[in-house]
């Protein structure tokens, strides 16, 4: 995961989109109105949130919408299409023309939903031609102060009852619930699992000390953390994170192989031509500085680099979340 998510792709993608970007902007309005397919267009181009108006995809579909708009002088529109963990608006995607005209932005819910359901209305890799992984967020463990002051703790308490300390979620099958599996099967401990509707309700009896602990986005968690109402126990990541240098990783608390963060990436109908993937590869890759910063106010890094980069993450989470909801049983169905 290190060399895939975290890593910067060889060639400094940074700088290099930096340059591209001062290029781009340059250059004449018609001549950055050209289309995907490299002709002249001004036919609106349709990104696909798969998840609700407000959720962080279709944050993300927004800033991407507004900088590749302002770049290319050609409309830009997020169509929202919830449900089914996302799945509704990827068979949107898969079904629609391969022009360049209709685009997805999908997060690890993509991968883990191939093996949470039984059939999908799409071939969840061959039906998209992954074009740019645009930016993650990483995940901590919280827990209510009564549930224990470390992550060992806590586990500690787990295996001494088992099946009495319990944990939230926002729903059967989310990242959430997989990423608690995951410390499940690391750890051997029984614990509750206590699915609620959506995240408001759990994070609620996470403070109220109903539940014991929950898997969250790290923001989310420094967030929670600041008065003292729940206890960040660890953060799911390689190294501590610059704003919880206190919060040790889940590897120093004493739980290896257990890194879990949230990505975003764009994605176009699979038959899409690879020089029409190409080319929206480089118009993301030079608008993406100008979305570090608003990334980074949502709790996101951005990443970008070449196509390979995001399949080869698809890739790879497709297999690990694979076998963790095997080994739990969890089915969204």
């Amino acid at each position: 995961m290190r060399d895939i998510l975290t890593d910067r792709p060889p060639g400094c993608v940074a700088q290099l989109t930096r340059r591209a970007l001062g290029a781009a902007l340059l250059l004449p309005a018609a001549a950055r109105a050209q289309g995907p397919n490299g002709g002249s267009s001004t036919r609106p181009v349709t990104i696909i949130a798969p998840f609700g108006p407000g959720t962080p995809p279709d944050l993300v579909a927004r800033m991407l919408a507004e900088a590749l708009q302002r770049q290319r002088a050609q409309p830009f529109v997020v169509d929202n299409r919830p449900g089914a963990s996302g799945t509704i608006g990827a068979a949107a995607v898969a079904r629609a023309a391969p022009d360049g005209q209709t685009l997805l932005i999908a997060t690890g819910t993509a991968a883990m939903n191939v093996s949470l359901f039984r059939s999908l209305p799409y071939d969840p890799v061959g039906s998209f031609a992954p074009v740019v992984l645009l930016a993650s967020v990483p995940f901590a463990i919280i827990a209510h102060p009564a549930a224990g002051a470390t992550l060992p703790e806590v586990v500690a308490r787990a295996r001494a009852n088992p099946g009495r300390v319990n944990y939230a979620t926002p729903g059967v099958g989310t990242p959430h619930h997989v990423a608690t599996e995951m410390l499940r099967q690391r750890t051997g401990i029984q614990i509750e699992h206590v699915p609620y509707r959506a995240a408001g309700g759990a994070v609620a009896d996470i403070l109220n000390g109903t539940v014991s602990l929950m898997f969250l986005p790290a923001p989310q968690a420094v967030e929670l953390s600041r008065d003292g109402r729940v206890r960040v126990l660890a953060v799911a990541t390689e190294a501590r994170l610059p704003e919880l240098p206190a919060v040790p990783t889940t590897a120093e608390a004493g739980v290896p192989d257990m890194l879990m963060s949230d990505w975003y990436g764009l994605f176009a109908p699979g038959a899409t031509p690879p020089d029409t993937v190409l080319r929206l590869n480089e118009a993301v890759n030079a608008v993406l500085p100008a979305m570090t910063q608003p990334l980074a106010a949502q709790g996101m890094t951005s990443l970008g680099g070449p196509p390979e980069r995001l399949r080869a993450l698809f890739a790879a989470e497709i297999a690990r979340w694979a076998a963790v909801i095997r080994t739990g049983g969890i089915s969204a169905e």
